[in-house]
């Protein structure tokens, strides 16, 4: 955790991100929702289809999610933590969706775009590219058609979220520049330190964005105790939206565009397959828990657990909610597709 990046490393991360920046502002210019983390995603995932070598180094990607996370963290209040106790309905109906998105996936993809049974069964997980990614290569399946039709649900989901959000009537923007006193240096030190501590113990129990959970946990205690008063500095937060968006677009480096439109097809088919299916859960869902429906299609939408958690924040939902939902997601995952792989092998 936390390695130091070579040097062409550390340049090609300044490069990605100096056009990451750019695409920020052509989003901006374009009206884009959420345009500090869409806009470089767009922008960068065209210029790596064009064959531009983009990327950011793990230690500069961890940096971003330490501090997003005590960002979020700062986001928790008590009203935000009695909520907890009316989630389980939340978590039984999440469980029931992933079933049912995994199942329709699977049969769309090998009706209609010609996948076989297991490569479509790893191609439709919503979520938890790593595992999907480790699953195949002992598998030995097509791992370019896969991760192709994966990557294209994180970028799609990571724009059409927002478009959806916008269309529901919320302004996005006020998320981006929380209001309050600023952090001081030496608050934001110790809760550096604690959060590289509680990542790594999270590391050690296989806890997905380790970081990010820890550094979250480390604020939230720290906010709802006042022993960590305030908010970061709004700058930081929007550099690391830029460095997000940068991120996710950078998934299509090395990818051309014949073999993204060779498998995009599929990626296209199951994304909105399953926004459908989020969108539907999340109704009755928010109604019940008597949430406001886009924090809840927020904490459903099945994409990157770091961009939904960092859209949660910028929605002003419940952060526990967004990050224990996504979190449950990759957990339930965890046990779904090995399940559902054992079963296309031997059929």
């Amino acid at each position: 955790m936390l390695t130091p990046p070579t040097l062409p490393a550390l340049g090609l991360s300044l490069v990605s991100l100096a056009v990451g920046a750019a695409g920020a502002a052509l989003g901006y210019l374009v009206h884009l929702p959420l345009y500090m983390l869409t806009g470089p995603a767009v922008l960068v995932s065209v210029l790596s289809l064009l064959g531009m070598r983009l990327g950011i180094a793990p230690l500069l990607r961890d940096i971003a999610f330490l501090f997003i996370g005590i960002g979020i963290g700062a986001g928790v209040n008590a009203e935000a933590a009695a909520a907890m106790l009316r989630w389980p309905l939340a978590f039984v109906a999440l469980a029931v969706m992933l079933v049912i998105a995994m199942i329709l996936c699977r049969v769309l993809l090998v009706k209609g775009f010609g996948f076989d049974r297991l490569s479509a069964v790893l191609a439709s997980a919503p979520g938890h590219l790593s595992f999907v990614i480790a699953l195949g290569e002992t598998y030995g399946v097509n791992l370019t058609r896969v991760t192709v039709a994966q990557s294209v649900r994180v970028l799609l989901l990571t724009l059409t979220v927002p478009a959806l959000v916008a269309l529901m009537g919320l302004d996005m923007s006020q998320g981006m520049a929380p209001s309050g006193d600023i952090l001081g240096v030496g608050y934001i030190a110790v809760l550096v330190v604690l959060s590289l501590i509680s990542g790594w113990v999270l590391e050690r129990l296989r806890v997905p964005a380790p970081l990010l959970i820890g550094a979250m946990l480390v604020s939230s205690i720290g906010h709802l105790s006042d022993l960590s008063p305030g908010v970061l500095e709004p700058k930081i937060t929007l550099a690391c939206l830029v460095l997000m968006g940068t991120l996710i677009g950078s998934r299509f480096s090395g990818t051309s565009p014949m073999t993204l439109f060779r498998y995009a097809g599929g990626g296209v088919a199951i994304t909105a397959l399953t926004t459908v299916l989020a969108i539907g859960f999340a109704v009755p869902v928010s109604m019940f828990l008597d949430m406001p429906l886009p924090h809840v299609l927020v904490a459903f939408a099945p994409g990157g657990l770091e961009t939904m958690i960092v859209m949660g924040a910028v929605l002003g939902a419940n952060p526990g909610f967004v990050a224990a939902c996504h979190v449950g997601r990759l957990v339930i995952l965890s046990i779904l597709i090995p399940l559902m792989a054992s079963r296309a092998r031997g059929s």
